[in-house]
């Protein structure tokens, strides 16, 4: 499917390949056809209804700032936001033995705050149906972790279960942005807010952020990973986080490994991080993300 078939890369994240340049560009015109198509198969009508009877939204937001699930750097609770992923571009099938729902108990016996699910099926090999068989095992929240473009995927969320969406601010500003525009974003993030819905609202540049923050964004994600060439670094939460107004939550997303690289971006300023690959690729996913919050019960992952 896509790029997910490609060989995985060992090791720490870093560089990209060359042909992972824009590829978020390509995934978004996917994405629209892709959204297209769903709706021609069912009626925008038809995902409102199920939306509306579907049950109350759990509190993804909250649960980040309810009791703490690990410590940073000075004493700083930092949550985990743990997510179920099987596979992506540029790593192509990082968990081939993918039991979403035995994943994910995983991840609320190892004390995750909330979970994170993958609903693309080109690119990630995710499903929405996924999302709707975790929301039936587990009692944390669930972010729906997806390009999301459009009213119809809100309602789609939440009709699955999804107690939050991603909205990622690239989609709608700067080169990758197609037709949409930030006020595009904000409309989005409305309708999620009215089906009480919390939204993660992704940044990667300092442009991107600025747009973030005066949209009031109360939940504000830094990806240390460009979406445009997969490079990643932590440096990006470090260069970005003093921008953040300390009302809003902030969360690092990619290239934690470590509870030392947990602990850093800590320092910097997140207080919740959101954690994959370096999980998923663990045989342990429970022990692994005691080890990464800093558990003494938890062993130290093996990253070779």
């Amino acid at each position: 499917r896509g790029h997910a078939g490609a060989a995985p890369a060992a090791g720490r994240p870093g560089a990209a390949p060359p042909e992972a340049a824009m590829i978020l560009a390509e995934i978004l015109a996917a994405k629209e056809a892709e959204v297209a198509a769903a709706r021609r198969a069912r009626p925008l009508a038809d995902v409102i209804a199920a939306a509306r009877a579907a049950p109350p939204p759990r509190g993804f937001l909250r649960a980040l700032g309810g009791p703490p699930s690990g410590a940073g750097a000075g004493g700083t609770e930092v949550r985990v936001i743990a997510e179920v992923k099987k596979a992506s571009p540029s790593k192509g099938v990082i968990r081939p033995d993918f039991d979403p729902v035995a994943i994910a108990r995983a991840y609320a016996e190892g004390g995750a705050a909330c979970l994170s699910v993958l609903t693309d099926e080109r690119y990630f090999q995710g499903s929405l149906a996924y999302l709707a068989a975790i929301r039936e095992a587990v009692a944390l929240p669930l972010l729906r972790k997806d390009f999301i473009i459009d009213e119809y995927q809100v309602h789609e969320a939440r009709a699955a279960g999804a107690d939050a969406i991603l909205l990622i601010v690239a989609a709608f500003c700067g080169d990758c942005a197609g037709g949409r525009t930030p006020e595009d974003l904000n409309r989005l993030a409305a309708l999620a807010r009215e089906l009480g819905m919390d939204v993660l609202t992704e940044v990667h540049t300092a442009d991107e952020l600025a747009l973030a923050v005066a949209s009031g964004a109360p939940l504000i994600g830094i990806n240390n990973r460009d979406l445009r060439t997969f490079h990643t670094t932590l440096e990006v939460t470090e260069r970005l986080a003093p921008l953040v107004p300390p009302d809003r939550l902030l969360v690092s997303e990619s290239g934690i490994w470590t509870h030392d690289d947990l602990r850093r971006v800590a320092a910097a300023g997140a207080r919740a991080v959101l954690v994959g690959e370096s999980l998923m690729r663990q045989p342990d996913v429970a022990a692994a993300l005691r080890a990464l919050r800093g558990s003494p019960e938890g062993s130290v992952p093996d990253n070779s």
